[in-house]
């Protein structure tokens, strides 16, 4: 007696009900009401990506449509028409694959055999897979066959490339969208299966084979067939890794780190033993975009910063970090050199983390010249409630300034009759200081002076470092702790140019 012939997880786990269709219940609830109300379209299209279930539901709907007393959701799966349906021996559903018979010949048999009623079920049900494949004038020929079929008659085209469809048939079906299946989706189904197989496989291991499908569970299922044929009853994570070139989740977490903290040398590092491991520099880029992306979505959730990749960043600089990433794909799929070229990105990527953008440039001086003193004899200190005007009075008077954003006040020389100044920070600390110990000097007005030359200074020229001596030192510090660079060229501007702050 010969020995059963064995069978992939694709097909032994095949959905044969409705109910274990896994990742599609919005297919499975359109579906089920339209048998139930006896509301179905004489024409279906089902478009999605491989491995959705886009075959696997039109065999489903066949069999409620024909099993049992009535088109019924809820038929039995050991009923005869369903077994014929499943051993693909019922003369009344006929599956064609288009690729292999796309000509108008082929249409015109469909057209034929439209005309005959159902041998043994109540519908004759056409499955036409890969849909897309038809030419124009097979196309042309079923039009109004798709129209206006007889009653008995039921189509079912499924596609994977919806836009290659002609609009007039796709206008003469009924449209169900298959999306790709989530990953956790996936996970879970695979943990089922290698429970009732008896074998032991780790969380990572499913998560990681559910990523490389890509959305199919039909993939994840021959991935899965795959990695139990090199592993055996237990698979592991590396065992995952090393078939499929994969770089493991913690290894994206710290080359996305590296790059995030401009650690160039681990970044480099990384590659490195990338390289020596074989892995695949495409599927390493795709994940850590999508770790990027996740960090992306992190910061604007947090309002503008996000430490999720190991060192805070801002939207601006994660939204270009995530940009340099893919407009390298190209260079490192089809380079000379993929591996120059995917470190070449990261290092790009590093300068694109620490680079500001000139707009927030251009706020932050903006915001440190208007908290700078206006004039050379004018100091500025910050009110919490802008200053009256005070008459000589007989004792002397305290004026308490409490640090906070506010209002900025110029203190003139004119108000003599303050004698005492107290500023009381955070920490109830008063200081008391004489007024006399303050020089305010009221200048007149700038004179509007011609440029003597506008020929840019550089460091060397001795006008170059006495203007740069002449600055106050905290514009100096401020300029540099807000730009992060020092001057490198000075060049004169004309007092008509300048404007005012105001107050």
């Amino acid at each position: 007696m010969s020995e059963p012939v064995f069978q992939v997880i694709a097909r032994r786990w095949r959905p044969r009900r409705f109910d274990e269709l896994v990742g599609q219940e919005h297919i499975v609830r359109t579906l089920s009401n339209a048998l139930k109300t006896k509301q179905l379209a004489h024409a279906y299209l089902f478009v999605g990506p491989r491995g959705t279930g886009k075959t696997t539901t039109a065999r489903i709907l066949a069999k409620a449509l024909n099993c049992g007393k009535e088109t019924n959701p809820d038929f039995s799966v050991d009923d005869p028409v369903c077994q014929e349906i499943e051993q693909g021996n019922c003369l009344d559903v006929i599956e064609i694959d288009a690729a292999s018979n796309r000509s108008i010949d082929d249409a015109k048999k469909i057209r034929e055999e439209c005309q005959y009623p159902p041998v043994n079920c109540r519908f004759k049900i056409f499955i036409i897979d890969e849909v897309h494949q038809l030419t124009k004038d097979a196309f042309n020929t079923l039009l109004k066959t798709l129209e206006e079929p007889p009653a008995w008659v039921k189509f079912i085209l499924a596609t994977t490339e919806a836009d290659k469809v002609l609009p007039t048939i796709t206008s003469r079906c009924q449209r169900l969208e298959f999306h790709p299946i989530a990953e956790e989706v996936i996970a879970a189904q695979l943990a089922r299966i290698v429970k009732a197989d008896g074998v032991q496989a780790e969380p990572a291991a499913l998560n990681a084979i559910a990523r490389i499908a890509n959305g199919g569970m039909r993939d994840s299922q021959s991935i899965l067939d795959q990695v139990i044929s090199f592993s055996g009853k237990k698979v592991t994570e590396v065992d995952v890794l090393s078939i499929y070139g994969l770089a493991s989740a913690q290894q994206i977490s710290d080359l996305a780190k590296g790059i995030a903290q401009s650690d160039a040398k681990s970044v480099i590092a990384l590659c490195d033993k990338f390289h020596a491991e074989g892995r695949d520099l495409m599927r390493v880029m795709n994940d850590l975009q999508l770790l990027v992306r996740s960090a992306v979505l992190d910061a604007v959730k947090q309002g503008g910063n996000s430490a999720h990749l190991g060192a805070p960043l801002t939207t601006e600089k994660l939204v270009s970090f995530l940009e340099c990433l893919q407009t390298s794909e190209q260079g490192i799929r089809y380079g000379l050199s993929p591996r120059a070229n995917f470190e070449v990105t990261l290092l790009k990527a590093i300068e694109q983390c620490k680079t500001r953008p000139i707009d927030h440039l251009i706020k932050d001086v903006a915001a440190a010249a208007a908290r700078l003193p206006r004039e050379s004899g004018q100091k500025k200190i910050n009110s919490s409630q802008p200053t009256p005007a005070v008459e000589a009075p007989s004792e002397p008077v305290k004026v308490v300034v409490q640090e906070s954003v506010s209002p900025e006040v110029d203190i003139d020389e004119d108000q003599t009759s303050v004698t005492e100044l107290s500023v009381s920070d955070e920490a109830g600390i008063i200081i008391d200081e004489k007024i006399s110990d303050y020089k305010f000097e009221i200048p007149a007005g700038p004179a509007t002076r011609p440029v003597e030359s506008a020929k840019p200074l550089f460091p060397g020229d001795k006008d170059f470092d006495a203007a740069v001596k002449a600055m106050p030192q905290g514009l100096k510090d401020k300029l540099k702790e807000t730009l992060g660079a020092e001057f490198t060229s000075l060049r004169s501007v004309s007092a008509d140019k300048l404007h005012r702050p105001q107050s």
